[in-house]
């Protein structure tokens, strides 16, 4: 049996008491366990480091991520690679009307950006995959509206311009106005002014004639009609892009594809989309 100590002390056992460096050693390897406990129960909740970090940082990482939904946006809609973004347009006010009052013509927009304009003429291609397109890729779009072809579709260029197109003004009825009388075209030109005006509160700044045809009455009615510019649109097909130019000839029967087609041509020349608005 182990004898007693002192009266009333602890038992003696003939072992020495352990030194208190093992004693700190034992502790600290104690504490070592447990935070790794806690870390490892961290990790089985979420192995990725992006959740680790708060919601707002986690979902800016994702949004820029090569794989996120920017990178799922642009490769539904069959690009492969994201629209570069446009340059800072310029100031406008370049643009003006001479000494007679008239409206400039533009063909071309003078610019050394590497952009392109998307225009579509008339109205009659309504396909709801068009708005899906505008606003997931944000193009720039300008829309020339004759009434008599948009007929009951106003509200599908509603949705567009809620999306970011702007409507602009092609006639009421499409007519080609080069020769027509004064009172003949400002009543083409004036009367889809107040018709887009009553569909969209907005009476706009340019406007296109049909078939890019037109002479000095156009200019002149254009211009008692509020408009800024007339503006011309060049096929789309059929040559090489350069600065500034406006495209249109898109009206066929899958506008939405004609599109895509575009713009991997776009793309693969070097270019990107603005909006014709901010540099007329």
């Amino acid at each position: 049996m182990p004898r007693g100590g002192a009266a009333g002390g602890p038992p003696v056992t003939g072992r020495p008491p352990a030194p208190r460096a093992r004693t700190r050693a034992r502790a600290t390897a104690a504490s070592a366990a447990l935070l790794a406990a806690v870390l490892l129960g961290g990790c089985a909740q979420s192995v990725d480091p992006i959740e680790r970090l708060g919601k707002k940082a986690a979902l800016e990482v994702r949004r820029n991520h090569p794989h996120g939904p920017a990178s799922a946006t642009y490769r539904r809609w069959g690009l492969s690679a994201p629209l570069a973004p446009a340059p800072r347009p310029p100031a406008r006010g370049g643009l003006r009307r001479d000494r007679t009052g008239l409206v400039p013509v533009v063909g071309r927009v003078p610019t050394r950006d590497r952009v392109v304009f998307l225009t579509y003429d008339d109205g009659a291609e309504r396909d709801p995959r068009f708005v899906d397109m505008v606003r997931e890729l944000r193009l720039p779009v300008s829309m020339f509206l004759t009434d008599s072809v948009v007929g009951p579709g106003y509200g599908h260029f509603a949705r567009l311009r809620e999306v970011g197109a702007s409507v602009q003004n092609h006639t009421l009825d499409h007519a080609s106005l080069r020769g027509l009388p004064y009172a003949g075209q400002r009543a083409e030109i004036c009367g889809q002014q107040e018709k887009l005006k009553a569909r969209f509160g907005i009476r706009p700044r340019l406007f296109r004639p049909p078939y890019n045809t037109y002479d000095t009455t156009t200019l002149r009615a254009a211009a008692d009609c509020g408009v800024s510019a007339v503006v011309l649109g060049r096929e789309a097909d059929g040559h090489r892009l350069h600065p500034g130019d406006i495209l249109s000839g898109l009206d066929r029967p899958n506008l939405t594809a004609a599109t895509i087609r575009l713009l991997r041509r776009i793309q693969a020349e070097g270019f990107t989309p603005a909006r014709l608005e901010n540099y007329v």
